[in-house]
């Protein structure tokens, strides 16, 4: 039965708790035994699986170590705060201005320069100064920062989105619907689009009006306590930030590129060798639990595979809606914005999926173009949302260091209604009409 399916009472059990604002660590962890045991496997064999599926996120999570503490040292050198100071005076009285060129800067992060989301713990907290003068309410951020760690992976095969759809192009490959990446972009675009409309209302309706915040004291302080004149130190950063970009650009490793500007920033003593244990502490306290958050969730989704009860959920959904192409897209969807919000993941959702869509899609007659939308949407779906996505939990990361960024109803809610609402309706017409 559909509401029993383990995968239904797991993801729907993460959900409620975490809205119950019960810690995302915790609602994972009580979720996963939930779908473990559900499935029938023995209580004592679900951690084991769930440790074991961690790995599959232990680059990221160290990326997001090294990328706290790099975070850290610049804020010490007083560059992003500077930087945030000029940035200041552009924005000034043009609240929804830097929500879209936070907007701009994030899509830049997946496509132009594939950083993802390490710009956020670097140039968000020193901005929150700025934010709070400006009264800007947070929940529209959170929905510019996600937009823009979104948007350009489904729309464009460029960065990471080059990624994502060559894993659509292998995984309908691999069952028996072969395509290219031309296919692929010429309608996935559309589902882009449609994220257009819900940043849109996210910054000139839902969070329109201002809202106070405190100014709390964090790492390198306020804008307002800087000079405007770059120095010595200022111009090394710098540097060392283009190393770390650079380096990851050529080696495809996150962690070593901050390790190599980390390293630079040492050598050319713009930070002192004494104060690199207490950056360590300040980035790990920036940014571990978020990365331990992904570790458990790679786990999580491990737990999911195992139950085998994905390809249960979709057979029972099918099997109620029978042959009706409108039912049964509405279904795929759902299916899909389910299975990613649990995993957090639309790049690890799109196999699972396309396992049972392809051959499903092509017995309900669906279009080539139609099945690339439903795989693609039902995949994206849930991303954004998601407590355990990089998507939200980079946002939180940044918008969160004064501690007064709550990341389940200021995030995760936000980019849920603003975001999946309209891709789920994109998919869903689109798959109809092609």
């Amino acid at each position: 039965m559909f509401l029993l399916n383990p995968v239904v009472l797991s993801v729907v059990t993460m959900i409620v708790l975490c809205l119950l604002n019960l810690n995302v660590l915790f609602s994972l962890l009580i979720a996963a035994l939930v779908g473990g045991v559900a499935s029938g496997m023995p209580l004592g064999d679900v951690l084991p699986t769930l440790i074991g599926g961690m790995g599959g996120n232990a680059e990221t999570a160290l990326s997001y170590i090294m990328l706290g503490t790099f975070a850290i040292f610049i804020s010490q050198t007083g560059l992003a705060a500077v930087l945030a100071k000029k940035i200041a005076r552009v924005i000034t009285g043009k609240r929804a201005l830097l929500l879209i060129m936070l907007a701009g800067i994030a899509c830049m992060s997946q496509n132009l320069v594939p950083i993802h989301i390490s710009f956020i713990p670097i140039l968000i907290p020193p901005l929150l100064y700025v934010m709070n003068k400006e009264k800007i309410d947070r929940r529209g951020v959170a929905c510019a920062l996600t937009f823009g760690l979104k948007a350009p992976y489904i729309s464009l095969p460029v960065g990471f989105g080059l990624i994502f759809h060559n894993i659509i192009v292998r995984s309908l490959g691999d069952n028996g619907l072969n395509i290219t990446l031309k296919d692929t972009s010429s309608v996935t675009w559309l589902i882009g689009v449609s994220m257009i409309v819900g940043l849109l209302v996210a910054i000139f309706i839902s969070y329109r009006k201002p809202r106070e915040y405190k100014d709390v004291d964090i790492s390198g302080g306020n804008a307002e306590e800087v000079g405007d004149h770059f120095t010595r130190d200022h111009y090394f950063t710098m540097v060392a930030a283009v190393i770390a970009f650079g380096v990851q650009l050529v080696f495809g490793s996150l962690p070593l590129g901050a390790l190599m500007a980390i390293m630079f920033l040492a050598i050319t003593r713009t930070i002192k060798f004494s104060d690199i244990d207490s950056g360590v502490a300040g980035g790990i306290g920036l940014m571990g639990f978020i990365a331990f958050v992904m570790l458990v969730a790679s786990g999580y989704g491990a737990v999911i595979r195992e139950t085998g009860a994905v390809s249960l959920l979709v057979q029972d959904v099918i099997s109620m809606v029978g042959g009706n192409k409108a039912v049964a897209s509405f279904a795929m969807l759902f299916v899909g914005l389910l299975v990613t919000m649990g995993i957090g993941s639309s790049f690890g959702t799109i196999p699972i999926l396309a396992t049972i869509y392809v051959p499903l899609g092509m017995e309900l007659g669906f279009s080539t173009a139609a099945i690339i939308i439903l795989i693609a949407a039902a995949g994206a779906l849930g991303d954004a949302g998601s407590p355990a996505s990089d998507s939200t939990l980079g946002p939180t990361a940044g918008l969160n260091a004064d501690k007064q960024h709550n990341h389940i109803w200021d995030t995760c809610v936000p980019t849920f209604l603003h975001y999946n609402i309209p891709i789920f309706l994109a998919g869903w017409i689109i798959s109809l009409i092609l």
